[in-house]
């Protein structure tokens, strides 16, 4: 045997060696392409099974929806009641803070009145009173104007 033919059955031994680890490798592949292949004829009842629990899904969130947007409706007018009542109460207190500050107000003048002109006891007093109930009496009238204005 010359060199030529020893080189072709290295290369031939070589060639066998590789064909082994190749029908090795196409063989692993072979399995893998197979259960891929399971895999995908299984994918079909999957999706069909997810898009029922999808479709379940999305009837129920639509449910609760519409329940909540019935439940909404049926507040608003509470809200517009409380809404109602505070913006009352605000003008109310609004009132009788305005009433408080005029009563402070008039007992103030009256002190003074009483001071500036020397009234000492009995007769302070009741020209204080009179003074008081005079003022009062003009308050409530001027409330009772308010209130059939408002």
């Amino acid at each position: 045997m010359d060199f030529l033919g020893i080189g072709v059955l290295i290369i031939g031994i070589a060639f066998a060696v590789v064909s082994i680890f190749l029908i090795k490798a196409l063989n692993n592949l072979a399995g893998v392409l197979s259960g891929v292949r399971e895999t995908v004829d299984q994918l079909p009842e999957q999706l069909d099974s997810v898009m029922k629990e999808t479709t379940g899904v999305l009837h129920n969130s639509n449910d609760t929806l519409a329940d909540v947007n019935e439940k909404i409706k049926a507040l608003s007018p509470l809200f517009y009641i409380v809404g109602d009542i505070g913006e009352s109460s605000r003008k109310l207190t609004s009132s009788l803070v305005d009433m408080t500050s005029s009563l402070k107000n008039t007992t103030h003048e009256g002190e003074q009145k009483i001071n500036e002109e020397g009234w000492r006891g009995i007769y302070g007093a009741l020209a204080m009173t009179y003074y008081l109930s005079q003022k009062r009496k003009a308050l409530k009238s001027a409330a009772q104007l308010d209130r059939t204005t408002s």
